[in-house]
């Protein structure tokens, strides 16, 4: 015998409109559980205040909330990029593609530029990069195959390395070099 309750949909709650002190309390709940940039916290208030709907007597004023919260230090766009731009480094992407997840996050241009990689630091993440794809020195050629495979494997490996982030030149550079060690060499000659 089938349990009765087991077909029983429950109900969807419609969410009430939001006032002032709703919208403060999901931006609280949303900074508090949330590493955020202010741009994020203000996409995410407005996308709510479209699912919701807005029942005070004012307009919403979300540009002064979130201005509040960036001084009160609960949203800190510089700690927030620099937090993004080491960890996207750290995992091998490219300056190109740090710049457009910080942009992307909202982050004005001077964070951006304070954030942007130096030749050092895109060295090291597209060294990281091509050591944990298994990428030019790192890689397994095709086995047995011939020189046109080989071709479509190399302009496979430029191309999602281009996509990572890295510039066209510095991918070749990984792609081509013979040996772990003269990659390592040319991460070495930007150090100090």
């Amino acid at each position: 015998m089938a349990d009765r309750h087991a077909t029983r949909r429950r109900a969807r709650r419609i969410p009430k409109p939001l006032d002032r002190t709703r919208l403060n309390d999901l931006a609280l709940h949303y900074a508090a559980r949330f590493a955020t940039s202010s741009g994020k916290l203000k996409s995410y208030l407005e996308r709510k205040l479209r699912e919701r709907g807005w029942q005070g007597e004012d307009d919403p004023d979300i540009p002064s909330l979130v201005a509040r919260f960036a001084e009160k230090q609960y949203v800190d766009d510089e700690a927030y990029g620099k937090m993004k731009a080491s960890g996207l480094l750290a995992r091998g992407y490219g300056a190109r593609r740090v710049e457009e997840k910080l942009r992307a996050d909202g982050l004005d241009e001077g964070v951006r530029e304070a954030n942007a990689p130096g030749e050092c630091e895109a060295r090291e993440a597209l060294f990281a990069y091509v050591r944990r794809r298994r990428f030019g020195p790192f890689s397994t050629d095709p086995q047995g195959a011939g020189p046109e495979a080989a071709r479509k494997h190399r302009e496979k490996q430029l191309a999602a390395i281009v996509r990572a982030g890295h510039s066209f030149d510095d991918a070749r550079r990984a792609v081509e070099a013979k040996t772990e060690a003269e990659l390592e060499e040319w991460v070495a000659e930007v150090r100090d």
